[in-house]
């Protein structure tokens, strides 16, 4: 086949372009992501984010937190190099950033937890749980869409310590560039 291919996301595996524009973002707010870090947070099992996310994180020189349910946390994960905990207020305590992944109800086939409200109880991203536990004043991100008032509350996702906005942004330069590069570099004409 004589074709480009670029992954725009296949299922539960990986999400490259989302890798390299939540990279950029990092890149954008910190200058170099050696040392920095980050804690994937939420449904990891069924997240095209995360793997992509570890992958150019740790190339990059980041140290990598996985959280979430141990029924949402695949079960090799520390395979990879990362830590892996189930207890978020450690988790914020030990990182940077927060990247919280959407629970991925579409793509369960099982109940992985009893409900939204036990959920947001154990793993929601609140300003209280925040105030309470992170050692600095934690980046908060997320890929989007985002489940407010279950993985993370609105006065959060939309506090001073959001980039999401700014992903969101990079998202449109990030894959302008992959298109580009992926097409030799040159201008296309209609």
């Amino acid at each position: 086949l004589d074709a480009v291919m670029i992954n725009a996301g296949d299922g539960a595996h990986e999400h490259p372009t989302q890798a390299l524009l939540d990279m950029m973002t990092l890149r954008e707010k910190y200058g170099s992501l050696d040392g920095l870090r980050v804690a994937l947070v939420g449904d990891i099992l069924h997240s095209r984010v995360a793997l992509s996310n570890i992958y150019g994180l740790q190339t990059l020189g980041a140290k990598v937190t996985v959280c979430g349910p141990s029924t949402l946390l695949p079960r090799h994960v520390h395979r990879l190099g990362v830590d892996v905990t189930t207890n978020l207020d450690e988790a914020i305590r030990n990182s940077d950033v927060l990247n919280i992944l959407r629970i991925q109800l579409e793509r369960h086939k099982h109940s992985y937890f009893p409900g939204a409200r036990e959920y947001r109880n154990y793993f929601g991203i609140t300003r209280e749980r925040l105030e309470k536990n992170a050692q600095v004043d934690l980046t908060i991100m997320h890929p989007g869409p985002i489940n407010r008032g279950v993985e993370v509350d609105s006065d959060v996702a939309d506090s001073e310590h959001s980039v999401i906005l700014d992903q969101v942004t990079y998202g449109v330069a990030v894959r302008m560039s992959v298109l580009f590069l992926l097409l030799g570099g040159k201008a296309v004409h209609e």
